[in-house]
């Protein structure tokens, strides 16, 4: 439920023009401007007091969108690695985990870093905002997260999720009946769900999460840039994470310049060493020809390498890559590199870790370990390099062998190629 909380005091900038504008409410992009990029947060506090680990998530508040908080969340939590970081020789290497790890004090649920984008989002809605119905589209862990964050604070919720990726809609309790859920037919991928969820939006009565345009998803998942360095006492040399749309990366690096701002935690900027899992590569295609334009990906060859990962989340045909102020200006102005990892690296790096860290994660963050596995091994990482590495999501297996389950079914199936008048039928028969 929400708590009393003061809200966060903050302008938004556009990365076009920079100029900086009041947040009148569910801002997206800058009103007036025609030009395509993200709008950033620029917050009024520049030195916050993290030390606040009662509050879970929101220790992170001064950094963060925020019109209201709510009980029950959990933040990442760094730690600095042995046994991993003795097996690739690495002096300093940090772990920021999310998931579910009761040790580490990691109590997401859904084990997912996806929660902070969720408690992040949902702290930025306006009062009125409660009157409509928010849109989520999502290839699993992102519905799973809102799903969990509405359903508890009774935010009226539709998500939009591939047939396909039904399997990722577990819950440990039956969800409140202000979540409901709309899938695109089997053989469709997250694409046909953002469109679906684009269509909808548009209806009156529904409004859009926003993605990567939306400041509160982006700093919410920069807190695990914020765990690691305020963990750790200084910014990382390199920031190792699996990439769908790559949000993530762009918000560690704008993390990353508020901390440079800070002045506490040192003056640099770190590598954001990023990767994809082959064959589904439309980020590392596009980087390593030097070009901030995705390249041309047929549609059904971009379907058939969906079906042939293993990391299902990282199938973004349409990432934030090429925006202004998205992941092309994050790698040009940070450094870094874009990897690529295929499902066998990742399962083996995925035991490697379980073996080696204690606990199971998620095939995205795999992906991220055989990057990081692949890099020592490449001799890319100096071995006194301070590397932070993002496991977005971990602990599912521990938390699924000790809770009873149910799973969320579809309230509507629809093809992709649905006309918007069908779907508009078909929607208006679900009641909130």
């Amino acid at each position: 439920m929400p708590l009393n909380f003061k809200p966060t005091s903050y302008r938004l900038k556009s990365m076009s023009s920079g100029i900086e504008f009041h947040d009148s409410g569910w801002l997206l992009e800058t009103p007036g401007e025609d030009q395509p990029a993200l709008v950033r947060a620029v917050y009024d506090t520049i030195q916050p007091d993290f030390s606040k680990h009662e509050n879970g998530f929101f220790r992170f508040a001064d950094w963060l969108p925020l019109r209201r908080v709510f009980d029950g969340s959990s933040a990442p939590v760094t730690y600095k690695s042995e046994r991993l970081a003795a097996h690739l020789g690495l002096q300093n290497l940090f772990v920021t985990f999310s998931g579910w790890w009761p040790e580490k004090g990691v109590f997401m649920p859904t084990c997912s870093f996806k929660e902070t984008e969720a408690y992040s989002v949902c702290g930025r809605m306006t009062p009125d905002m409660q009157k409509k119905v928010l849109v989520v589209a999502s290839a699993g862990n992102t519905a799973r997260a809102f799903a969990k964050v509405c359903s508890a604070n009774q935010i009226p919720l539709l998500l939009c999720v591939p047939k396909d990726n039904l399997d990722a809609l577990w819950f440990s309790n039956a969800l409140n009946p202000c979540v409901k859920l709309v899938c695109t037919s089997k053989g469709s991928d997250y694409f046909d769900a953002i469109h679906l969820s684009n269509i909808i939006s548009g209806f009156e009565g529904f409004y859009a999460e926003g993605g990567a345009k939306n400041v509160a998803r982006r700093d919410g998942m920069g807190t695990t840039m914020l765990s690691a360095t305020t963990f750790i006492g200084s910014i990382p040399d390199y920031y190792f994470q699996a990439v769908g749309s790559g949000t993530g990366a762009i918000a560690a690096w704008e993390a990353n310049l508020r901390l440079i701002a800070d002045g506490r935690f040192g003056k640099h900027k770190m590598k954001l060493m990023v990767s994809q899992n082959a064959p589904f590569q439309p980020i590392y295609e596009a980087w390593k020809a030097k070009s901030r334009a995705m390249l041309p990906y047929d549609d059904a060859e971009a379907r058939q390498h969906v079906e042939e990962i293993d990391a299902k989340v990282l199938s973004n045909r349409k990432p934030p890559y090429p925006i202004i102020g998205g992941l092309f200006d994050a790698l040009t102005d940070a450094g870094g590199d874009v990897l690529l990892v295929d499902n066998e690296a990742a399962r083996l790096a995925a035991a490697l870790f379980e073996t080696l860290e204690g606990i199971d994660i998620h095939p995205a963050a795999a992906v991220a370990v055989a990057s990081l596995v692949q890099a020592v091994n490449d001799n890319c990482i100096p071995a006194d390099a301070t590397v932070m590495i993002n496991i977005t999501g971990g602990g599912e297996a521990r938390y699924k062998a000790e809770h009873q389950l149910t799973y969320l079914t579809p309230d509507i199936i629809l093809p992709p190629d649905a006309s918007a008048a069908e779907i508009r039928q078909k929607i208006g028969q679900l009641k909130w």
